[in-house]
């Protein structure tokens, strides 16, 4: 599935983008900053290499906000739609609920699983991370 193209974009369709797959991961969050922002129970990322990341329309529209010390979320400032967060030079994430159209994976883990909100159950089998990067097995 290498070379094929997605497009994406925010809810009132200001901000156009593609994204070239094959992606680098694919997953839901649980950490808080990323369910505060989209207020949602999780949100369900990929990523590709910022070179695959192609904004077609609206550039002008899109705000950045550094949200720590390592990342920054982009969104789109007339409709709020959550787009982006980049945490890592040469890495993207994009909010799956952007894209228009399948990619080359589903999600394979849940990230900050002991951050997660309360009132939410989750019965899949996907591997559950946490601890201070979101990343480590729990038990």
């Amino acid at each position: 599935m290498t070379n094929k193209k997605v497009t994406g974009s925010c809810f009132c369709g200001e901000v156009q983008f593609t994204i070239e797959l094959p992606t680098l991961f694919c997953g839901h969050c649980h950490c808080s900053m990323c369910r505060r922002p989209h207020g949602a129970a999780f949100v369900t990322w990929t990523a590709v290499p910022t070179n695959q990341l192609t904004i077609t329309a609206g550039e002008n529209r899109i705000t950045r906000y550094q949200s720590s010390l390592k990342g920054t979320r982009s969104f789109c400032s007339n409709c709020g739609s959550q787009l982006f967060c980049q945490v890592e030079e040469n890495e993207v994430d994009i909010a799956m609920a952007a894209l228009h159209g399948p990619i080359d994976r589903l999600p394979e883990e849940h990230y900050y699983f002991d951050s997660r909100a309360d009132w939410v159950d989750i019965n899949d089998n996907l591997p559950k991370l946490g601890g201070a990067d979101g990343r480590q097995p729990l038990d």
